[in-house]
């Protein structure tokens, strides 16, 4: 009878398995427009600061959005940096998406990045929040902060030029 038992709640337990949605936190990658994937030229013009002496006041940098799978990876091959971002909106042709990566030992550089999306070209505003933790207990010492204005060009990838 224990057997029974043990065999019907397997089965009622495989069944619910099958039959229930899993929900995921986030939005998919697959929301995320195709032409947002290639390299792209980004200048950006500092807007305001708390910190003028740790941000420059304007940069031109490239930017391959890869995506491989259900990730999305931003590399910089001027600076060398590589991360995994987080997309936290896709709304027609806006996009949210962040990184949060240890920076030169006891920083942390949070980036967030809002553009909109206009074919072969983006503007938007891109968040920095860099913060210093002490070294002897961790705890948050500083922050600073920094917002630029971004103007995206594609020059290699999905969608650069549209036939007629």
């Amino acid at each position: 009878m224990k057997k029974f038992i043990i065999f019907i709640f397997t089965i009622f337990l495989f069944i619910q398995s099958a039959t229930c949605e899993i929900l995921k936190a986030g939005i998919s990658v697959d929301h995320v427009p195709k032409t947002l994937f290639g390299t792209w030229r980004v200048n950006a013009k500092l807007d305001s600061t708390n910190a003028p002496k740790t941000f420059r006041p304007q940069s031109l940098d490239m930017w391959n959005l890869i995506r491989m799978d259900d990730k999305i990876t931003l590399d910089n091959p001027f600076s060398g940096a590589k991360a995994e971002i987080s997309v936290q909106t896709v709304e027609d042709n806006l996009i949210v998406f962040s990184k949060r990566l240890p920076y030169d030992g006891n920083k942390v550089l949070t980036d967030t990045v809002t553009i909109r999306l206009n074919k072969n070209e983006f503007s938007g505003i891109n968040s920095l929040r860099l913060e210093y933790f002490s070294l002897i207990d961790n705890h948050l010492m500083k922050t600073e902060t920094a917002t630029y204005h971004i103007k995206g060009e594609k020059i290699s990838g999905d969608n650069v030029l549209e036939i007629n």
